[in-house]
């Protein structure tokens, strides 16, 4: 839309009062001193301001130049050297944009025009491009200088003009164009597509073009998550619009910030925050998750945990050298056909936060990690993100692992251990995240599990693959009566229930059934409500009853998982350490040999499903405890014993450790008869006894001098503005205004008592504010 001057100018006076008046003359002065040359204006100052906010959102085209052009003349007067000659500021837009910041496929027809934030995640990205602003040409039979600039759709003012070169001027003199003097501009096209955890199932992800120039080209790369601020435009396409009047919409960008991860993380209520620590206390809390993980799936008790632990995922480490340690735990499943593999995938897609979903057969090596095509309108080459680049810090699911060709297979190796996908082909080199957990289940190599052959024949993969897992499960489907019994009375009771409820309708994995109808009874319930078709006769009640909602498994995983970051004792390690000599010394031993190799790689597994067990406990530390429960899965996993025979051992060290125990406490009862209850509590409260120290007494502090700390402590959160803040930095703000000095007990003390009524959480020296 073309403009006249007047109203430019009018404009101008306007924005240059509005930038002049607040306090975007120091936003400009930091620009100047970083050589930045784009603004940002928050949206909401301009709401204050003239009510300009809603005029620039609804006709930004009117507004953008003028806007340019004040913040340039401001940027002028302050350092007149800054710009040179026909350089200008741009101008950039963030704040609440509320019902104009929306996804792809909410991107309609009547935003065209108007100003718009758009969410999702960078699919593909062209290789970036000048394109001519102004171009000079010489006449040589004249002497003469003729210059001439050029607009397309993507600038703010003034109308397109053509893109074809003067080859003469008015009298026919042949003009030669004087590269040098032209003046270009950098230029990029993205494709942005919604996220996928959030898109509709069984529709085709909506993607929506974007158009970066200047600064904002190379601001992000495929596999990000951004939010764009931008103007939402139709342009004519190749057949100029006139056949079907269909046009080609893209998004001019003027602001490009990365999204972190957490954008869809939950919101835990005060009530939710109790509970997770009720649950974490608990001594049974891994058998727990693990039955809350798929109910509708008989058995496989530890796969169901090694899976709770890899949602977990250990802690990821960068040192200072450059070595990357991955945290994210890798598993795959081996197995008879009909044996729930493929059911336990589709629980995993439920439960983890960002999982993406694909089969060996259905997908090649560059769909997984990285693709370079080539651009329908202009030919150029460009880099598309695979679904492991995707699924950055998320888990992928591939089913029907065996099926995969091996070149394809290849293309993993780097993904799994290193957690990059690095692309050089076709002129592009480019290094791409893709830190994510491998979920793979396939069929043994005959078809069926062949007993009289050693598991690593019956797999038929490659032990540089096979090291890359940190737990292969071999999933046997046996014939024995009384396991056929309970396989059928579960399943015939899940259809049951399933068919009372929902009349027949299929719904997508079994267990989000439960989730979805404790949501509509009760918002913040934790365990599943007891339904005689679901949990089967009163006798089995004791063992199937607790089972945790999908809704509350997820926010104890997300919890867990986000908010602890444990770090190994000295205990702990040299607990790992001989674990991991006496697993090398058995596997050199053996004549079958485990299923997996063991390597250096093992050690690291230990590491990582021990520090996810702490996770699980909300422990600050590694313990022995830690240990001993991820040694229980990983030899699970690695000697592929059946259940029985593994509890059987289990329980047999579990009496021996007992009677040890009672020995120990007889001797201890005889010799200090006042301490009987010293040895109560076992191992499972060592970790609480580590992770929380006992609160100190607060008997000396009168109501008064508690009710004047609540009052200061209040006061300066409000006044500025805080969501959280350092023990340190409440010491000297209350100090500093306090009549008597508070000591550091007291203070913790006090925000111990405020933490209990559920107005703070202290989180490693941190408090957080609950709203």
């Amino acid at each position: 839309m073309d403009i006249s001057e007047e109203v430019r100018a009018a404009h101008k006076r306007e924005l240059m009062a509005f930038l002049e008046d607040g306090i975007y003359m120091d936003e400009i002065k930091a620009m100047i001193n970083h050589k930045r040359r784009r603004l940002i204006v928050n949206i909401s100052d301009l709401h204050a301001f003239n009510d300009f906010g809603p005029r620039i959102l609804r006709n930004p085209s009117e507004y953008m130049q003028a806007f340019c052009d004040a913040a340039t003349e401001v940027a002028n007067k302050i350092d007149p050297k800054y710009l040179k000659l026909g350089e200008q500021v741009n101008v950039g837009f963030e704040g609440p944009f509320v019902s104009r910041r929306v996804t792809p496929r909410e991107l309609l027809s009547v935003f065209i025009g108007s100003m718009v934030c758009v969410e999702g995640i960078v699919t593909k990205c062209s290789l970036v491009r000048p394109k001519v602003v102004k171009s000079v040409h010489f006449c040589p039979t004249t002497g003469n200088f003729t210059t001439r600039e050029y607009r397309d759709i993507t600038s703010n003012m003034g109308l397109p003009t053509g893109t074809v070169y003067p080859t003469r001027d008015e009298n026919g003199n042949l003009l030669v164009t004087e590269y040098g003097l032209c003046k270009y501009k950098d230029h990029q096209t993205l494709s942005m597509q919604e996220v996928p955890e959030n898109s509709a199932p069984g529709q085709l992800p909506r993607t929506v073009d974007i158009i970066v120039e200047d600064d904002l080209v190379d601001s992000c790369k495929p596999g990000d998550r951004v939010a764009i601020v931008g103007i939402y435009k139709a342009l004519p396409g190749k057949s100029k619009g006139s056949v079907n009047g269909v046009f080609r919409t893209v998004l001019i960008a003027n602001n490009v910030s990365l999204l972190n991860k957490e954008a869809n993380a939950p919101i835990y209520s005060p009530e939710d925050l109790k509970n997770i620590k009720k649950i974490a206390e608990r001594d049974d809390t891994f058998d727990l998750l693990g039955n809350s993980l798929a109910p509708s799936i008989y058995g496989h008790l530890w796969i169901k945990k090694a899976v709770i632990l890899l949602m977990l995922s250990g802690v990821e480490k960068n040192l200072k050298n450059g070595t990357h340690l991955r945290g994210d735990i890798n598993m795959m499943m081996v197995g008879d056909p009909s044996v729930a593999k493929s059911q336990l995938l589709r629980a995993i897609m439920n439960i983890a936060p960002l999982a993406i979903s694909t089969t060996g057969r259905g997908s090649s090596g560059v769909g997984l990690t990285a693709a370079v095509t080539s651009d329908q309108e202009t030919g150029e080459r460009r880099l598309e993100a695979g679904a492991m680049v995707l699924a950055d810090r998320g888990v992928v699911c591939i089913d029907e692992f065996d099926k995969m060709n091996d070149q394809d297979r290849v293309a993993i190796h780097e993904v799994m251990e290193q957690q990059t996908v690095t692309i050089a082909k076709a002129g592009i080199h480019a290094s791409l995240n893709a830190r994510c957990s491998v979920v793979a289940a396939a069929n043994p190599i005959y078809g069926t599990y062949d007993r009289s052959l050693t598991p690593t024949k019956n797999i038929g993969l490659p032990d540089s693959l096979l090291s890359r897992f940190d737990l292969l499960f071999i999933v046997l489907d046996q014939m024995d009566a009384d396991i056929d019994r309970h396989i059928s009375e579960h399943v015939l009771r899940m259809h049951r229930f399933r068919s009372a409820t929902d009349g027949g309708e299929a719904t997508l994995g079994c267990g989000s059934r439960y989730g979805r109808e404790e949501e509509a009874d009760n918002d913040t319930s934790v365990f599943v409500k007891y339904n005689r078709m679901l949990h089967g006769k009163k006798a089995d009640r004791g063992r199937k009853r607790d089972t945790l909602t999908i809704k509350f498994l997820k926010k104890y995983i997300h919890y867990a998982k986000h908010r602890i970051q444990p770090e190994l004792t000295d205990e702990a390690s040299e607990h790992i350490a001989t674990a991991y000599a006496e697993l090398r010394n058995s596997s050199s031993n053996a004549k079958t040999g485990g299923t997996l190799p063991i390597t250096a790689r093992t050690l690291e597994t230990m590491i990582r499903l021990s520090t996810a067990h702490a996770k699980l406990k909300l422990s600050r530390k590694v313990l022995k405890s830690d240990v001993e429960a991820a040694l229980k899965v990983l030899n699970f996993a690695i000697y592929h014993k059946e259940l029985t025979e593994m509890e059987e051992r289990e329980e047999e060290r579990e009496r021996e450790m007992e009677s040890k125990r009672r020995a120990d406490r007889r001797t201890d009862d005889n010799d200090r008869p006042d301490s009987g209850t010293a040895g109560k509590g076992g191992s499972t409260t060592d970790a609480m006894d580590v992770d929380e120290p006992p609160p100190q007494a607060a008997g000396d502090l009168s109501p008064e001098r508690i009710e004047a700390f609540n009052s200061l402590f209040g006061q300066h959160m409000r006044a500025n503005r805080l969501d959280l803040i350092s023990i340190d930095g409440i010491e000297e703000a209350v100090n500093s205004r306090a009549d008597f000095r508070y000591s550091r007990a007291e203070i913790t003390s006090l925000l111990e008592k405020l933490q209990d009524a559920n107005r703070v959480m202290v989180v490693d020296g941190t408090v957080h504010m609950i709203s």
